[in-house]
């Protein structure tokens, strides 16, 4: 087949007439006009789904911050208040940082339970957030809030204690252990 086809235009000469005076130049003003036309309907396209990202994005935003707790902090009820949230919030986080670092895969158990504690803690200091606002900056809730703080300290304590105790335990070696 290929032969065939070979043979067929091999002895030919194609290309014997030359285009009429000016056909490149109709050719290309001929482009140019296509071009123009195709990048106005594009821009025009991409416009309209510029602004309608817009929207959306300003609609998810304003949907979003609807959502949002409104609630009411110990530093927004007075410098003191915030002077004693600001205490317990750096020494959780000193105590989470020391416990990530003795993090190991035979206590991650120990600590992940803990870490689910912490986080019940919060889900429960978020609604007193929330009833602080409500109940006009009541002290039995302001209350409340420091001693959810001191429950989040006392469960990251223990939390300490029984890596040291695991680490001592892990520590004594397999003889010792059967005593």
């Amino acid at each position: 087949m290929k032969d065939k086809l070979e043979d067929t235009f091999k002895d030919k000469n194609f290309d014997y007439q030359e285009p009429n005076i000016g056909h490149f130049e109709r050719f290309e003003a001929k482009l140019n006009q296509q071009n123009k036309g195709t990048k106005k309907v594009v821009k025009t396209q991409w416009h309209w789904l510029a602004v309608a990202a817009s929207i959306l994005l300003f609609f998810g935003y304003w949907l979003g911050n609807q959502n949002v707790n409104n609630g009411l902090e110990l530093a927004d009820v007075s410098p003191k208040m915030e002077e004693t949230q600001n205490f317990y919030l750096a020494t959780i986080h000193n105590e989470i940082k020391q416990i990530e670092s003795e993090k190991t895969p035979e206590n991650q158990a120990i600590i992940d339970d803990a870490f689910v504690q912490l986080e019940m803690l919060e889900n429960a200091y978020q609604k007193l957030t929330l009833e602080l606002k409500e109940s006009n900056q009541d002290k039995r809730v302001i209350y409340a809030m420091i001693a959810n703080f001191q429950q989040r300290l006392e469960v990251l304590q223990n939390l300490m204690d029984q890596l040291e105790e695991f680490k001592d335990y892990s520590e004594l070696g397999p003889k010792e252990n059967k005593i």
